[in-house]
Formats: structure tokens, C-alpha cells, sequence
């Protein structure tokens, strides 16, 4: 769909139902627990690269001088190095988790759907997505800075639209970046207070698995995300069974 198509298709949708949402998001958990522990060991493993180019300038540094840091004041020299690779690292780790974040939403359709096909989590990383992807992780940072400037209020208001991108990412393939965040607005602005509450109460469940010698939150914490697949589900109305 397109940007109108999609906007349409928000106005004319149901509210959400906490309730619906929240079983549905515990059964599907149950398929797609393990799919959920490879995209975060994947997310973990694919930042790797960006913060060795962040820290190479100390290693180099440390290499070449292995006295430099034992003073208390941090070297001058590696301060604009620093800022200069500080963007690039954000950017890039946001925008990882974007990609695999949509992979994984897609990987739940296919699991709620009983769709065939393999379960690809770099799907989303094609050029024509990631493109895209860099420009939405520069706005995704713009929205949240400026919701840190409000003392924090405007960030937990952010935190609904911006859970919601992932979803349009990965699911309405045809919307340009800033579209997907329009999107992600329309939709939260209409059912905020319900998917902020589902953004509450899962991330409390996701964060069970801490009991379990803290290992367990690897297995818990997608479970977190899956909310997102149903909210944009009974929204759009795309899929059969939605």
C-alpha cells in the first residue's frame, strides 16, 4: 500500500484490544522463542564491527604509546576522532536493529500465518533497504534527542510511534522513510495509551528471563517486540486471520 492507502486504512481501523493482543502475543512467543534468541545473538554479533571502528583510535593509540592513558586527562588528540566515528556508530547500531527487528516481525507473520518459506534474518538488508534504513535511524535520532531535551516526557511520548516503525518497515515496503514515521505516529497517536500499555507489561515479562541466572533474558526479551506484529495486524488488516 501506499502512503494514502496506509493513512486510510489507519483512520477506518478498530481501537486495539490489550487483551487480544497480549494472549495472542504470549501464544505466538511460544513459536517463535527461538527465532527471537538468534535475531538478538545476530543484532549482538553485526554491532560488533562498528564498535571496533569506534574504539580503533584508542587501540591504535594504546599501541603506539602504551603510556598515553595512564594519565588521569584523556588524550586531546583522540577527541575528534571520537566525535567523528560517534555518529557512525549510532547509526550504524540503530540501524541494524532496525533491519533485523523487521526481519524478525516478518518471521512472526510467517509463524502466526503458517506460511512456507525459510526463515531469512537478513532479509531486509538489500540496498534498497538499507538506504532507506540509514535515513529513518537519522530521524529515529533527531525524535529521540529532542525528546530528551523535554526532561524526558517527550520521550516516553516518542516511544509508542517509534515502536511502530519496525512494523511499517517491514511490512509496507513501498513507504519512504519519513512516510514509515508518519505512519508510526498515526497509528500511536490513535491507540497510544493501549500500546504504551503493552509496551509496559511485556517489557516486564521480557525481562523474567533475569531470574533464570540472568542468561534467560536472551530468551525472553523478543517477546517484547511481538506486540508490534499484532498492533500493525488488526490495524491494517492486510493478512487473512487479521
Amino acid at each position: 500500500m501506499n502512503f494514502i492507502e496506509v493513512s486510510e486504512q489507519i483512520e477506518k481501523s478498530d481501537q486495539l484490544d490489550f487483551g487480544s493482543i497480549f494472549s495472542r502475543s504470549i501464544e505466538l512467543f511460544k513459536k517463535v522463542w527461538l527465532q527471537g534468541f538468534i535475531t538478538l545473538l545476530l543484532t549482538f554479533i553485526t554491532m560488533i564491527p562498528f564498535y571496533i571502528i569506534f574504539y580503533l583510535p584508542m587501540l591504535f593509540m594504546g599501541l603506539t604509546d602504551p603510556e598515553v592513558f595512564q594519565n588521569e586527562e584523556f588524550p586531546a588528540e583522540l577527541i575528534l576522532p571520537l566525535i567523528v566515528l560517534l555518529p557512525i556508530l549510532i547509526l550504524g547500531v540503530m540501524s541494524v536493529g532496525l533491519l533485523l527487528n523487521a526481519a524478525f516481525l516478518r518471521i512472526c507473520r510467517q509463524k502466526d500465518l503458517n506460511m512456507a518459506g525459510t526463515e531469512s534474518y537478513f532479509y531486509y538488508f538489500k540496498k534498497e533497504f538499507v538506504g532507506k534504513v540509514m535515513i529513518l535511524s537519522l530521524m529515529l535520532l533527531g525524535l529521540m534527542i529532542l525528546g530528551m531535551l523535554t526532561c524526558g516526557l517527550g520521550f516516553i511520548y516518542l516511544l509508542v510511534p517509534i515502536s511502530l516503525v519496525p512494523a511499517f518497515l517491514a511490512f509496507d515496503e513501498d513507504l519512504s522513510a519519513i512516510e514509515i514515521v508518519k505512519s508510526g505516529f498515526r497509528l500511536g497517536n490513535k491507540n497510544w495509551l493501549v500500546i504504551f500499555g503493552l509496551i509496559f507489561v511485556m517489557g516486564l515479562l521480557a525481562e523474567l528471563g533475569v531470574i533464570v541466572c540472568f542468561v534467560g533474558v536472551l530468551f525472553t526479551a523478543m517477546l517484547a517486540k511481538i506486540p508490534v506484529y499484532f498492533m500493525y495486524k488488526d490495524s491494517m488488516e492486510v493478512w487473512s486471520g487479521g
